[in-house]
């Protein structure tokens, strides 16, 4: 009996979870390898940073999700963070092994982007994974304790409560929302001695409109929603600078902010390659061609955000979003499987969607747009059926249906991680 050919998959977000379910498991050895041992729902962080969700319900835990793909043996899963790749010696390297493999899928989709301010990353709050909306909750719930304690000082209290999101995606919509709500339903309820004005949300944004890639009419509805949950809404507004607790915009204007929330930009993940001059191009993404091979490597594909993959439609790459990924990775598992490509990609746009509160949402889908209640019940049903395994759907409905007529969640807790054992990062020592 011949060998089978090793896949190793990089990355176990929605393009690397979908290729390790329809690759032919009796055709390839196949292991896929992520930094986290749970594949995460992101269009959902926001919604742990704000409280409404806890992490374990948008998580699900790469070696069940795999036991449940397949029964057969050769499917592993193994924990690690690949910082170098061998394109000679057809290996990849973590901080804990050396795995080879006969061909390379690259899964690793983004990470933040701050755009030549790399210092940002020690002082501004960002929602990339789970464990970094996890950390923007807690913050948020420490502020709104001590700001409750202030009774002395109005002016510290203002100071703890001014928080500033960065960046009119979908993302930095919905963050502001879901602080919008807070302010103006929670607040009241859970933190009477707490003034609603007290609050300051500013939401920066770049450009002349937030939601850039949706119509005109869902930027304009989005923007009206964040209004009414008394969001401060800055168009053509750029974080120049932030230091000491002070925003710089590219008007030299400043703004006041003890939190800071970054949503404004995406980069590829970064990887040392070894025994090639290779380079990854715009946004640290690999070009590929139709078939998601990496153009001037030999065995090397990319799938998902971290591909870029031109064409007439898309001469930029396609939209860093789930469909192009999920897409991509069942067509190419196709192909390894049949050995044939003479098919190429072609992007099936199934529309956009974003939520700023209740009943408040935008929806473009295939021509039609929804607003309101019917577009935030689309957005809802579509997150849900999004998710993976029943439990996970069961408990988001429950905690959403709870929260929408009772303005509660017994999510709303301040978990802060202690201080001993000193130790250092998982893998780091």
């Amino acid at each position: 009996m011949s060998k089978k050919e090793h896949i190793v998959i990089v990355g176990g977000g929605f393009a690397g979870l979908n290729l390790a379910k329809y690759l032919d498991k009796d055709r390839f050895e196949i292991t896929l390898v992520d930094r986290n041992n749970f594949h995460s729902f992101p269009p959902l962080f926001y919604q742990i940073a704000s409280g409404g969700l806890d992490p374990g319900n948008i998580s699900f835990p790469f070696r069940r999700e795999l036991r449940k793909i397949s029964s057969k043996a050769g499917m592993t899963y193994h924990m690690g963070d690949v910082h170098t790749i061998d394109v000679m010696r057809k290996e990849i390297r973590t901080q804990f092994e050396t795995i080879e493999y006969d061909k390379l899928i690259i899964c690793a989709g983004t990470t933040n982007n701050f755009f030549g301010n790399n210092d940002l990353i020690k002082s501004v709050f960002t929602m990339k994974s789970a464990a970094e909306a996890t950390r923007c909750r807690n913050e948020i719930l420490d502020r709104l304790e001590r700001a409750s304690l202030c009774t002395d000082d109005p002016e510290r209290r203002r100071r703890l409560l001014s928080f500033v999101v960065v960046g009119g995606g979908p993302t930095g919509v919905e963050i502001a929302g879901a602080i919008g709500e807070l302010k103006r339903y929670i607040l009241e309820r859970e933190y009477p001695g707490i003034n609603r004005d007290d609050l300051q949300i500013i939401l920066l944004e770049g450009t002349d409109r937030v939601l850039g890639p949706m119509s005109p009419e869902a930027s304009a509805e989005s923007l009206k929603y964040l209004k009414e949950l008394l969001v401060d809404v800055r168009l053509n507004h750029l974080l120049k600078s932030y230091k000491d607790n002070v925003i710089t915009l590219n008007d030299d204007t400043t703004i006041y902010s003890e939190m800071v929330i970054w949503t404004a930009g995406v980069t590829g993940e970064s990887f040392i390659f070894e025994g090639t001059d290779y380079r990854p191009g715009r946004g640290n993404r690999f070009a590929v061609d139709r078939q998601n091979r990496v153009i001037g490597l030999d065995d090397v594909f990319a799938v998902g955000d971290i591909a870029m993959m031109v064409t007439p439609k898309y001469p930029k790459g396609h939209p860093q979003l789930a469909q192009p990924a999920i897409q991509q990775a069942r067509l190419l598992a196709r192909q390894l499987n049949t050995d044939t490509w003479d098919r190429e990609f072609t992007y099936k746009d199934k529309g956009s969607m974003a939520t700023v509160g209740r009943n408040l949402a935008v929806a473009d889908l295939n021509g039609l747009h929804l607003k309101g209640m019917l577009a935030w019940l689309a957005w809802m049903f579509v997150h849900l059926i999004s998710l993976l395994g029943m439990r996970n759907k069961l408990t988001v409905l429950i905690n959403w249906t709870w929260a929408y007529f009772t303005y509660s969640t017994s999510l709303r807790m301040l978990l802060h991680s202690t201080k001993y054992p000193l130790r250092h990062r998982w893998g780091e020592r």
